[in-house]
């Protein structure tokens, strides 16, 4: 990994794979001298010329290959990771992987930044059945789980919008983005471009020394006015700076440099820098580490500016680099001397870097070390308390991985998220214009998630009978409220953007709807629906059943000859209309009804009544006793066989089923004779009253749930 990238170059020399060997060409020396002090850039071409001189046999073997992975880390350090892949495998061939066996982890972590999973996999576990027992150095059995988890990252649809600002990446490094101003019209970023005034330039990537630049941006999102923060070499120096933040107030800068002096192992470190107008004063460096060649940087602070966050390689961590913290002394008006570990929760075995605070508190920060799809992933953790003092500092919880688009098989990191919808963050993705993983700044967007609303009211019980001029009021958690009628159709006009341009339906919002009508029972009970936990577009459509003020038949509530049980069969679904009378009870908890039931004419009156009567108290058991309905709603009434059905014979013409006119059938239609009586075989329902009132109700008839035998025949 390039380590200007990760602010520092964190003892490189310590991560380097020296090989001893007694007497060397002075080819090899020379090539071996600049790749140990992490000249990458420099030692790079020495390396390809050497392993080109050295033949294939005796010790050249082993020399040879020991040349192949060292071009090879060149390339990954310097951040080529096809390039080092190739090298890798030539190492490989050359069987070197015998000296060293970790080639195979590298060669599988630049596989998997490539986005080759398959091979990534089989090379991970040749270097498991390679890496000598007990030697835990690389983490690979989390990079074998990332592996598989991630493989098929790109799948799932995403609600960001991720782009590359071409207008201001140039072809070399910018990185690290932060806002410097309260509106996010102005970014700060790292940047290596050949536009920089100084000459110098860095031995690993052959790049010039990185300054920070700003950069803003218009109303339209344009770019405008990109140039040094700094001209008069304050912050800007002959060294590397980059990875900086603003505190709250916007008065103070803190940024991150890591000098370089020739033949010196020197760490970075944290400065700050007041601004005053246009310039720059006080620019400090903050003591934060008892060793030069130790590096920090990345600093992070605290809303509050009570906690200084920054990544670090010091001794006492878990691994790679860690998130370490200092808190704010006020007494003393400085930071604390001694920083400490954020913990297991956040930091693993591999590297954390560029924390950075988002909105709510939210951390954002780079990991290699937890699951992730390639390289550095961006994850963030959520506040778990509110305190922020020395004795209960500020914690964070769950790091989530935030998947792609923000993540890819590259190294991303950095994020700057401004309110949660918009931001900046630093990918070394290769698409588009960037052809060699060469680090850029792109920016997110979250498009608003855009919701509407369209109510339908109809007739209760006859659904196709739809309402017109029904009032529809929708009320919101928010204390939104608005109303509207129904057109011809039965349908409000569909709620979604107002003449504002506002939203009538907007995110993490509940709604309730109600519905009236003249001549109709007001629905209190309405419909609902809500945008809370929604990350998706959605239209609405609410159906509100309205209640008419007179007799209600239910659908078909229908009986066996002679008997009370219900027919519910493949011809008639009486639990149907069951269900609907469950319905409409429950909707209309203040409306009391009276049951009906009817016998056809074929027995006595007598006979028929108390038949009648128990089809009524039939109704009335399943609705009190399987449903749960207050008894004292509902009154069961027998009609015997007095009041015929009436139905609509084959010419249209409306008849009432009377014995007379039904057994002109029985000879010559039978079935349509039984048809017909079964038609009269009924329960009707006719609501009674709107105003039940459960505190003052009469009780309930106890002999409404006794069932009489009815007369003999």
């Amino acid at each position: 990994m390039k380590k200007i990238i990760l602010f520092t170059y964190f003892n490189i020399a310590l991560l380097l794979v020296v090989n001893a060997q007694a007497v060397v060409p002075k080819y090899i020396a020379e090539a071996n001298k600049s790749y140990n002090g992490g000249r990458f850039f420099e030692a790079l071409p020495k390396l390809q010329s050497a392993y080109t001189k050295l033949g294939v046999k005796g010790k050249s073997i082993a020399q040879k290959g020991d040349m192949a992975y060292k071009v090879a880390e060149c390339y990954r350090y310097m951040e080529q990771y096809d390039k080092a892949n190739e090298w890798y495998g030539s190492s490989i061939e050359l069987k070197y992987y015998e000296i060293q066996p970790a080639l195979y982890f590298w060669q599988g972590e630049m596989q998997r930044m490539m986005g080759k999973f398959d091979l990534a996999l089989k090379s991970y576990k040749e270097y498991q059945k390679r890496k000598a027992a007990g030697d835990n150095s690389h983490d690979v059995a989390s990079a074998i789980k990332s592996c598989e988890m991630f493989k098929d990252f790109d799948a799932e649809e995403s609600r960001f919008i991720v782009k590359n600002e071409i207008k201001l990446n140039r072809k070399e490094f910018d990185m690290a983005p932060s806002y410097i101003d309260k509106k996010g019209a102005i970014i700060i970023f790292g940047t290596g471009r050949e536009d920089l005034t100084t000459t110098a330039r860095d031995p690993i990537t052959g790049e010039k020394f990185m300054d920070l630049w700003s950069a803003e941006f218009d109303a339209k999102g344009s770019i405008t006015n990109v140039k040094s923060i700094d001209n008069n070499q304050l912050i800007n120096t002959s060294d590397n700076e980059g990875t900086a933040c603003m505190d709250s107030k916007r008065k103070t800068l803190y940024f991150t440099r890591c000098p370089s002096v020739a033949k010196q192992n020197l760490g970075c470190d944290i400065w700050f820098a007041d601004k005053v107008g246009d310039d720059w004063e006080n620019v400090t460096k903050i003591s934060l580490k008892n060793n030069d060649t130790i590096s920090v940087g990345h600093p992070c602070l605290t809303d509050d500016g009570l906690m200084l966050i920054f990544a670090s390689d010091m001794p006492g961590g878990l691994g790679g680099r860690d998130l370490w913290y200092v808190m704010y002394d006020k007494k003393n008006k400085a930071w604390e001397s001694t920083p400490k570990n954020m913990g297991k929760m956040i930091n693993t075995t591999g590297n954390e870097l560029f924390p950075s605070i988002g909105p709510n508190g939210k951390l954002y920060f780079a990991s290699d070390g937890h699951p992730g799809i390639g390289g550095l992933d961006i994850f963030y953790a959520t506040r778990a308390n509110q305190e922020n003092t020395k004795e209960m500092p500020a914690k964070w919880e769950n790091p989530t991985n935030m998947m792609y688009p923000i993540n890819s098989t590259a190294n991303d990191y950095a994020m700057a998220d401004f309110d949660g919808s918009k931001g900046y963050f630093t990918s070394e993705r290769r698409e588009g214009a960037n052809k060699s993983y060469t680090p850029d700044i792109y920016s997110f967007t979250i498009p608003p998630v855009l919701f509407d609303l369209r109510v339908v009211v109809y007739e209760a019980g006859k659904k196709v009978k739809k309402l017109s001029d029904a009032k529809v009021v929708v009320t919101g958690s928010d204390g939104s409220v608005w109303e509207g009628l129904t057109n011809e159709k039965g349908t409000t006009i569909k709620w979604d953007k107002k003449q504002d341009g506002s939203r009538y339906i907007n995110g993490e919002v509940s709604y309730s709807v109600i519905a009236s009508k003249e001549k109709y029972f007001q629905n209190n009970k309405g419909a609902k629906c809500t945008t809370v936990g929604l990350d998706k577009n959605q239209s609405f459509l609410l159906e509100i059943p309205l209640l008419p003020k007179y007799e209600l038949r239910t659908p078909e509530i229908r009986y066996y000859l002679d008997k009370w049980t219900f027919v519910d069969d493949n011809t008639i679904k009486s639990s149907d209309s069951l269900k609907f009378l469950d319905s409409l009870l429950t909707n209309y908890p203040d409306i009391t009804i009276d049951l009906y039931s009817h016998t056809d004419a074929r027995d006595t009156e007598k006979h028929n009544q108390a038949l009648s009567e128990n089809r009524a108290k039939a109704v009335y058991v399943y609705l009190v006793d399987k449903v749960g309905i207050d008894p004292r709603r509902i009154k069961p009434a027998g009609k015997g066989e007095s009041s015929p059905a009436k139905w609509i014979d084959e010419t249209g013409k409306e008849q009432l089923l009377t014995e007379e006119y039904i057994n002109q059938f029985k000879v010559t239609d039978k079935d349509k004779f039984e048809k017909l009586h079964q038609i009269n075989r009924r329960t009707e329902v006719k609501i009674t009253s709107e105003n039940f009132n459960p505190l003052t109700a009469a009780p309930a008839d106890p002999n409404w749930k006794i069932f009489t035998d009815p007369l003999p025949r």
